[in-house]
């Protein structure tokens, strides 16, 4: 939810976008590249577009640099959206994702932590930035003449909060299982008869029958 949000800020065009939507001047879709190959090609993005920023994250390349030695990634894996997600999810957690989740820093904090790492995000409180004092709702990063903030605090809040929430939700629990079927005015269910106990019953009638007849001719033979 969280990285849906900042995905959406940050590069609404997607997981193929760089930085000033300039990628339609690469020679392959950025999502078919690896992350070598992205790298290597962040060295000339920065004075040809403005930035090194790619991806759904708008990733820089000291970035991508840093998490493919933390990670111990080889480089030759697809820059694709499941390896993005993966990237930015792990810059959550560095950041103090799992902190605040469980209340450990405010969400005035985390939130400050989230617009250093994504300069379009706003810091939610009046702080020093990379460059200069900040106001609420400043970009971390005012001042430097490229980045700027492409939201407000109130909705960076409700977004937290709104994910905050949902995590602090019970799991769902496994469907309850169908009661079994009770007989009509209670007592215990009778029993489905089975093959080898119908056939019990016709003995024991048969046999009652066959004693019957045996009384009949005894009582005729001692009238007789």
């Amino acid at each position: 939810m969280l990285l849906d949000s900042i995905g959406d800020i940050e590069a609404p065009k997607g997981y193929g976008t760089i930085y000033a939507n300039k990628q339609h001047k690469l020679a392959k879709p950025l999502t078919s590249m690896t992350l070598g190959d992205v790298v290597d090609a962040q060295k000339a993005w920065s004075k040809n577009h403005g930035s090194s920023a790619a991806g759904r994250y708008q990733f820089m390349r000291a970035t991508l640099q840093d998490l493919s030695r933390e990670l111990s990634l080889g480089g030759n894996q697809i820059f694709d959206a499941n390896l993005q997600d993966r990237l930015a999810y792990h810059l959550l957690t560095r950041r103090g994702y799992e902190a605040f989740m469980a209340g450990k820093i405010s969400r005035t904090e985390f939130g400050k932590r989230l617009a250093q790492e994504w300069a379009s995000l706003p810091v939610l409180a009046a702080t020093m930035g990379a460059h200069r004092k900040l106001e609420r709702g400043d970009s971390y990063y005012r001042g430097d003449g490229v980045n700027k903030v492409l939201t407000t605090p109130a909705k960076v809040e409700a977004i937290l909060d709104k994910v905050r929430a949902a995590a602090s939700k019970p799991a769902p629990g496994p469907a309850p299982s169908k009661p079994a079927p009770q007989p009509p005015f209670g007592g215990s269910p009778a029993p489905v008869p089975t093959p080898a106990s119908k056939a019990r019953s016709s003995g024991s009638i048969l046999a009652a029958f066959a004693l019957i007849a045996v009384a009949v001719v005894l009582f005729i033979i001692f009238r007789s």
